[in-house]
């Protein structure tokens, strides 16, 4: 069977990323079980860039197909902002650093943006990104204790925050399952013809 690197040492990402992969035909593995410990600077403007960064960097030293994404929140108040710098943002605080710069504002619009990038170290013209948007508002205050990282704070039309929905529902629903959504054929194809 064709292993596939998630390039993440975030367990909440590890975890969403497991379920969202589980029908891809691979053994899914991570950094941690490989006894890898790679730092890779994030330092570009894109989501893609800094995708493409992390996967390219894990795909060299491990040489197999490899995944990685970068994803923010994106909150109209804060100029479309914090962006890729998400999860830094005020000292790595995330929703409760948002809820503060919020306090008393009343446009609350936000979208929660992911790009995934597969990288392939045998193919020459290996890197491959998908694009997972989904659209909301920012919530009052948090609410659920589902998901990681803004999901209390970020609420869908529906009116549930992401941390309030099932795991599956999630999935579904999310910025990073719409990526890998998009993701899912092309990583099929890289990973038959392992």
């Amino acid at each position: 069977m064709s292993r596939l690197l998630i390039a993440t040492t975030n367990r909440g990402k590890q975890a969403e990323l497991r379920r969202l992969l589980s029908d891809i035909p691979a053994e899914i593995v991570t950094p941690d079980e490989l006894g890898m410990d790679l730092d890779v600077p994030e330092p570009f403007d894109t989501y893609a860039e800094n995708a493409i960064a992390k996967a390219d960097a894990y795909a060299r030293v491990v040489g197999i197909p490899t995944l990685a994404d970068d994803s923010g929140i994106e909150v109209a108040a804060l100029d479309w902002g914090p962006g890729v710098r998400s999860a830094r943002w005020h000292g790595g605080r995330t929703a409760d650093a948002l809820l503060e710069a919020l306090e008393g504002v009343t446009d609350r619009r936000a979208r929660m943006v992911c790009v995934v990038a597969v990288v392939d170290p045998n193919d020459g013209d290996g890197v491959r990104t998908y694009r997972g948007v989904v659209e909301g508002t920012i919530a009052t205050e948090r609410r659920g204790s589902g998901g990681f990282g803004y999901d209390p704070v970020f609420l869908l039309p529906s009116g549930a925050t992401t941390a309030e929905l099932p795991a599956e529902e999630k999935d579904r629903l999310s910025h990073r399952g719409r990526a890998i959504a998009a993701a899912s054929d092309d990583l099929r194809e890289v990973l038959a013809e392992r």
